[in-house]
């Protein structure tokens, strides 16, 4: 009795479900993104600091295979770092800026909702990174500041300034939301403002080591454009 009770469900099921897999066909999309970031470090023991500006781009492809659930991956090119705030030691003459420039590759995962038109997102995952490159941009000698005249040190932290970046690998948590635009059967726009996390140290963080903590902490604002093509 049980077993025929079973099959019967089933078969008063199994249409509801073909029918529901027939409303709706996986697809694939690819695109290009470019956007701004702002920057700052998480540092222990604290360094006065401020966001400072950078760019990112890169290629983005998308998955999504039920109606409100998908996975995005990206491969880009992103600037992080910091700058310094003199301002907060009354010396605002000084200037510095560090610009950390990464590849980065987010994986996320994707929830939509919303109309055919129009939709809302939010995306959730892990990334990982590798440093290109490191640069700095100072109108004082940061490699003797100890013999700079006036130059604060006895109230703030300046380790940081000529250490060089030790761990070129980089990883955390990124987290985003934004709007889609369909302006064509298979083209679309998406405006996203994202959070990203670090949770590994550019400088070595032994007991050693003066800084205990030094992650990458950026905002994103970006504009990606999709094709979709299946």
């Amino acid at each position: 009795m049980i077993a025929g009770r079973v099959l019967v469900a089933l078969a008063l099921l199994l249409p509801v479900s073909v029918m529901a897999q027939r409303e709706y066909s996986p697809n694939f999309s690819i695109g290009g993104k470019a956007g701004a970031t702002l920057s700052r470090m998480s540092f222990s023991p604290e360094v006065h600091q401020k966001f400072t500006q950078g760019l990112t781009m890169g290629l983005a492809c998308r998955y999504t295979e039920e109606k409100i659930f998908g996975l995005i991956g990206e491969i880009n090119v992103t600037q992080r770092g910091w700058a310094e705030d003199f301002a907060k030691d009354e010396a605002p003459e000084f200037s510095y800026s560090r610009t950390l420039t990464y590849v980065s590759i987010p994986v996320m995962t994707h929830i939509y909702f919303g109309s055919q038109k129009f939709r809302g997102f939010f995306n959730l995952g892990p990334e990982v990174g590798f440093l290109l490159g490191s640069s700095i941009d100072a109108n004082f000698d940061y490699d003797n500041y100890k013999n700079i005249p006036n130059f604060p040190q006895g109230s703030r932290t300046n380790e940081q300034l000529a250490m060089a970046v030790d761990r070129k690998f980089d990883y955390g948590i990124v987290g985003g939301a934004g709007m889609e635009i369909v302006i064509k059967r298979r083209h679309s726009i998406m405006l996203e403002g994202r959070y990203y996390f670090g949770l590994g140290n550019i400088f070595k963080d032994s007991k050693r080591d003066f800084f205990a903590a030094s992650r990458n902490n950026s905002i994103e604002i970006s504009l990606k454009y999709m094709i979709r093509v299946k």
